[in-house]
């Protein structure tokens, strides 16, 4: 998803969001994303954790299902769920469980940050659940990024 030339789809998601998302917060998120290219040696990543994809059995992780985007690479895209899953003690606690270094860290918001512009661009009708939704993870994105950049 994140290339060294980077993905058009982003910036066109952005301008289509003025006025809703800040465009250069955004657009810094984003730059970010880029400039921390991968260069680590291949792991396997899951490519949708998320929660329709987590089995929990007596408030654990039982198992972790649908490995159909799952491959070998950049694990930065199962890091998604820090923005999707987790807020505040929960996201820190996530961070530091996992260990990885900012540059994933950067590329992990990028990822998130594509499928939330993606999604909110997207919806014809601005009351969709999926727009409050993805517009929570895209504040929790750039909030992260001012942090942590």
């Amino acid at each position: 998803m994140v290339t060294r030339k980077g993905s058009p789809k982003p910036r066109r998601c952005i301008a289509a969001l003025d006025g809703r998302v800040d465009g250069a917060r955004a657009a810094e998120v984003w730059q970010a994303a880029l400039d921390a290219e991968w260069r680590g040696t291949p792991v396997w990543f899951h490519g949708d954790v998320g929660g329709n994809n987590l089995l929990v059995a007596d408030g654990e992780l039982s198992a972790v299902i649908d490995f159909g985007t799952s491959g070998v690479g950049d694990p930065a895209c199962d890091l998604v769920i820090a923005w999707t899953m987790f807020r505040g003690d929960g996201r820190e606690a996530f961070r530091h469980t996992v260990g990885q270094d900012d540059g994933t860290w950067a590329r992990a918001r990028g990822w998130a940050l594509w499928k939330s512009l993606l999604t909110v661009s997207e919806c014809a009708d601005p009351w969709d659940e999926r727009v409050a939704v993805h517009s929570r993870v895209i504040d929790a994105v750039l909030d992260d990024h001012d942090r942590f950049a």
